[in-house]
């Protein structure tokens, strides 16, 4: 990453104030875009449903046997994502999120680089995720990582679901 930012893999259970500092404004970000993208615009994280709220309130608790990775430049967090503890062999990676001002910098190619590590230094042999059909970005992002379209493993309409080996 350039200008100072990098990559910090944050678990459960050092996961400490300092650590996560920034990381409920970004969920709270992401969870609040995501809405407004689905035509549910809410007023603000209070307004947001119950299970992401909690996430905003205590990722202590909402990711205890994940790991969540925050990208930093300097002291600001701009940028997380969170990878699932593997389960019959596949981890998921969620909670993509680059602050918009940040975009640009290769943070979310870093984040997906450190996932991927950590999902193969923890016994994964496949990592999947799903994106929303509009975020063609993302999109192109994860297919450069070796995702592929798989078939759906949810029944929400228009999200996409890919994996890859790693």
């Amino acid at each position: 990453m350039t200008e100072g930012c990098v990559v910090a893999v944050v678990r459960r259970p050092d996961l400490d104030s300092s650590a996560v500092d920034g990381l409920p404004a970004l969920l709270a970000d992401y969870h609040l875009r995501t809405e407004a993208e689905k035509g549910v615009a809410v007023a603000g994280a209070d307004a947001l449903p119950e299970r992401y709220r909690a996430e905003i309130v205590d990722p202590r608790t909402a990711y205890a046997d994940d790991a969540v990775l925050v990208a930093r430049c300097g002291d600001t967090a701009v940028g997380c994502l969170v990878v699932t503890s593997p389960a019959d062999g596949r981890s998921e990676i969620k909670r993509v999120w680059t602050d918009p001002a940040f975009r640009g910098r290769g943070i979310a190619s870093e984040l997906l680089a450190a996932a991927l590590a950590h999902a193969a230094a923890g016994g994964a042999d496949t990592v999947r995720l799903s994106v929303w059909d509009w975020r063609a970005g993302a999109i192109a992002l994860y297919e450069r990582f070796g995702f592929a379209v798989t078939e759906s493993w949810d029944e929400r309409g228009r999200l996409v679901c890919m994996e890859r080996a790693v």
